[in-house]
């Protein structure tokens, strides 16, 4: 029976979630390809080139399909940090559903981090604009479109500055996360972790 690779990377902002860059764009950003030398992986799901966070790369067409498909309702936790302070309703409209391009989102949890998240300074820094201050939202989605949260809190008029995937949930107990990974590094899964994926 083949054993499968499981790698968690925490991509850093401005990196593609893909080893090759064939675009006119290529000499202004990174691939994984500077990170991760491994061969026959292929990211689960995708983060946005101004994203950062948790990446898993697999060869398991299974569990690839299984974390992607939003039918089987893996959560995935993000920390966005958006202009200005969104109120309860605000937080309420995210849990309950928003409508992007005449689809309405799946039920969310949203809620508002008292304290800004203990993170590494992103590279460039999100630009602030006087006056007009920020907060965090810890925001649990189980389906992942085009720049979801980006477009979810832009309905709230509540701007995303900046976005880390914090954590995907293979079962209530057991989450894949960004602790104790610097930034651009790579890990593989523990024994507990591969058991669970691999049971999904």
């Amino acid at each position: 029976m083949k054993k499968y690779t499981y790698i968690l990377f925490y991509k850093p902002y401005n990196v593609l979630c893909q080893f090759t860059d064939d675009s006119p764009h290529a000499s202004e950003r990174e691939t994984l390809k500077k990170y991760i030398d491994i061969p026959d992986i292929y990211s689960v799901g995708r983060l946005d080139l101004d994203s950062e966070g948790l990446l898993l790369l697999t060869d398991n067409p299974r569990v690839k399909h299984r974390l992607c498909d939003p039918s089987f309702a893996h959560p995935r936790i993000y920390w966005v940090q958006v202009e200005n302070i969104p109120s309860s309703d605000s937080l309420k409209q995210l849990e309950n559903g928003v409508t992007i391009k005449g689809k309405k989102t799946k039920k969310a949890i949203a809620l508002k981090l008292e304290n800004e998240p203990k993170l590494p300074p992103r590279n460039p820094p999100i630009r602030y604009r006087k006056n007009i201050p920020t907060s965090w939202i810890e925001l649990t989605l189980t389906e992942g479109r085009n720049r979801q949260v980006r477009k979810m809190t832009a309905s709230i008029n509540h701007p995303t500055l900046r976005l880390v995937r914090k954590a995907i949930a293979l079962t209530p107990q057991i989450q894949l996360t960004i602790d104790n990974l610097d930034v651009g590094q790579i890990r593989e899964l523990t024994p507990q972790e591969r058991q669970a994926i691999e049971s999904i």
